[in-house]
């Protein structure tokens, strides 16, 4: 089919399609592994306020990288963030250690520690 006949099916059934210039899109699976296109062809179509993608490439496939700051590898791994224990010291005057222990004994809920503490 013509390739502008299809866009003006698609204009009179409601769909919008936009290209996008992506430089990279990154598919992070739950098995830890990473797809990653570099100069991927994106279309973007939104049907009624249902947004569809479609990504066209060869992807490169890596074991996942942890990305964002120290903060997030923290929450990752489990550990109390820094601002958590922050907010407990300022809430309740505690040590930041005694904070640090009050949060871990609550699993990092701030509500409970707090509470623990005062």
């Amino acid at each position: 089919m013509n390739p502008r006949k299809m866009k003006q099916m698609m204009k009179q059934m409601g769909i919008d399609v936009e290209e996008i210039d992506a430089e990279e899109v990154v598919i992070k699976t739950a098995d830890g592994r990473e797809l990653v296109f570099d100069d991927a062809d994106v279309t973007q179509m939104d049907a009624r306020g249902q947004q569809t993608y479609q990504v066209i490439g060869d992807p490169e496939e890596r074991e996942a990288t942890a990305s964002g700051g120290d903060a997030d590898d923290e929450e990752a791994a489990g550990a109390i963030p820094e601002s958590d224990v922050e907010i407990v010291v300022q809430r309740t005057g505690a040590t930041p250690e005694e904070a640090r222990a009050a949060l871990e004994g609550a699993d990092g809920d701030l509500a409970t520690a707090i509470d623990v503490l005062e």
